[in-house]
C-alpha cells in the first residue's frame, strides 16, 4: 500500500492542463473517439504518457455500463439525514444499472482515511462526504471521478454539491421574531473546531432582524446530544424562548429536553431544525425545519458522477446547489 507521503496520483485534469485541452477532449482521446483531430489526440496521448496517467477501468473500456460500481461514502448512517441522502443516491445509481458500495466512516477522520486507502481499487467513481483535504482525497482516489457533497466553499479540485441555507435560516429567524421572540439561541455542531456555516447564517439572520448575538451551545449530532445541549443552554440563558438547531436530530433532542424540563413547545420554547428529514414529521409536536430537497441532493451527486465518467459536459457549479426553505410545523 502506498505510504501517506507518496505523491498524489495524476488525474484527467492534469492531462487536460498539460495538453491545453478540456477534460472532455482528454476522455474522447483516451477512448479513441472520432470527434477530435489526430494532432490533438496525439498531444493528449503524449501528455498522458509523460505524466504517467492511468485512466479508470471505465475510461479504458474494460467495463460495461451495467457493471459500473460507485462508492457512496456516508459519515453516519444512524443519522436519518444521511440515511435519506444515501437512499436517494442509491435509487439514482440503480436506475442507471450501477452497483453501489456504501462506506460508513462513523464520522471519524481515521475511518475516512481507511476508506480512501481501499476505495480506488473497488469502484469506478466516488460520491459522498469527506472531511480530509482535497490533496489527500486526490492522492488515494487515483484520478477517479469524485463528487463531494456539502463540502462548503473550499472544493477546488472536485465537483461539489453545495448546500445554501442562508435564505431559509433568515426566513426561520424572521418568523420567530414576528412571533414575538427576542432571545433566540442556537445548538451548533460540537465536532467542528470553528462555528459552522449554519451558525454564520444564523448570526446574519439575527443582525438582519435587528437583534444582537444569540447564545450558542455546541451539541453532538444525536438526539441525546440535543437534549444535553438544550439543558445547558437554558441553564445559562433561561431567558431564551426559541432555538435554532444545526440539524433536525439535535432539534428533536431539544424537543425531548423541553418536555422533560416542563416547557411546552411552542408556548414556552419554539424549536426549528435544519435538514427536513421525514422523522421530523413523526415527533410530537411536529418539527419546523429549514428543509432541503434531500432526494435531489443524492440524485445530483450521481448525475454529476455519471457525466464525469462518460466525458459529457459536467453540471455547472450553479446547477450543483441545493437551497433550503422554511417548512413550518407545530414546534413553532
Amino acid at each position: 500500500m502506498p505510504s501517506g507521503t507518496e505523491s498524489r496520483r495524476v488525474t484527467i485534469h492534469d492531462v487536460a492542463r498539460a495538453a491545453g485541452v478540456s477534460r472532455q477532449t482528454v476522455s474522447r482521446a483516451l477512448n479513441d473517439k472520432g470527434e477530435i483531430d489526430g494532432s490533438t489526440k496525439q498531444r493528449v496521448l503524449e501528455a498522458a504518457r509523460t505524466l504517467g496517467y492511468r485512466p479508470s477501468r471505465f475510461a479504458r473500456g474494460l467495463v460495461r455500463q451495467d457493471t459500473i460500481s460507485v462508492g457512496l461514502v456516508i459519515p453516519d448512517l444512524l443519522n436519518p439525514f444521511f440515511t435519506e441522502v444515501a437512499a436517494a443516491a442509491l435509487e439514482a445509481a440503480r436506475a442507471r444499472g450501477w452497483h453501489v458500495l456504501v462506506y460508513d466512516t462513523a464520522d471519524s477522520a481515521q475511518e475516512e482515511l481507511g476508506t480512501l486507502q481501499v476505495i480506488a481499487s473497488q469502484v469506478d467513481a466516488v460520491v459522498g462526504y469527506f472531511s480530509r483535504t482535497e490533496s489527500e482525497i486526490e492522492q488515494w482516489t487515483r484520478g477517479l471521478p469524485v463528487v463531494l457533497i456539502d463540502r462548503g466553499e473550499d472544493a477546488e479540485r472536485f465537483s461539489s454539491i453545495r448546500i445554501d441555507g442562508r435564505d431559509g435560516v433568515r426566513a426561520a429567524v424572521s418568523h420567530l421574531v414576528q412571533a414575538g421572540h427576542r432571545r433566540i439561541g442556537m445548538l451548533d455542531h460540537a465536532a467542528r473546531a470553528e462555528p459552522s456555516v449554519r451558525h454564520a447564517w444564523f448570526a446574519d439572520a439575527l443582525t438582519a432582524c435587528g437583534l444582537g448575538d444569540g447564545p450558542v451551545c455546541r451539541a453532538e449530532q444525536s438526539v441525546e446530544g440535543g437534549e444535553r445541549a438544550l439543558e445547558h443552554l437554558l441553564t445559562h440563558h433561561p431567558d431564551v424562548t426559541a432555538v435554532f438547531a444545526f440539524n433536525d436530530v439535535i432539534a428533536i433532542g431539544a424537543l425531548r429536553a423541553a418536555r422533560r424540563t416542563g416547557r411546552l413547545v411552542p408556548r414556552d420554547l419554539a424549536v426549528i431544525g435544519f435538514d427536513g428529514v421525514t422523522l421530523g414529521t413523526l415527533v410530537e409536536p411536529a418539527l419546523s425545519s429549514v428543509a432541503l430537497d434531500i432526494r435531489r441532493l443524492g440524485a445530483l451527486a450521481v448525475e454529476q458522477a455519471a457525466r464525469l465518467l462518460t466525458g459529457d459536459s459536467p453540471l455547472a457549479p450553479d446547477d450543483l446547489v441545493t437551497r433550503a426553505e422554511l417548512r413550518l410545523r407545530a414546534s413553532t
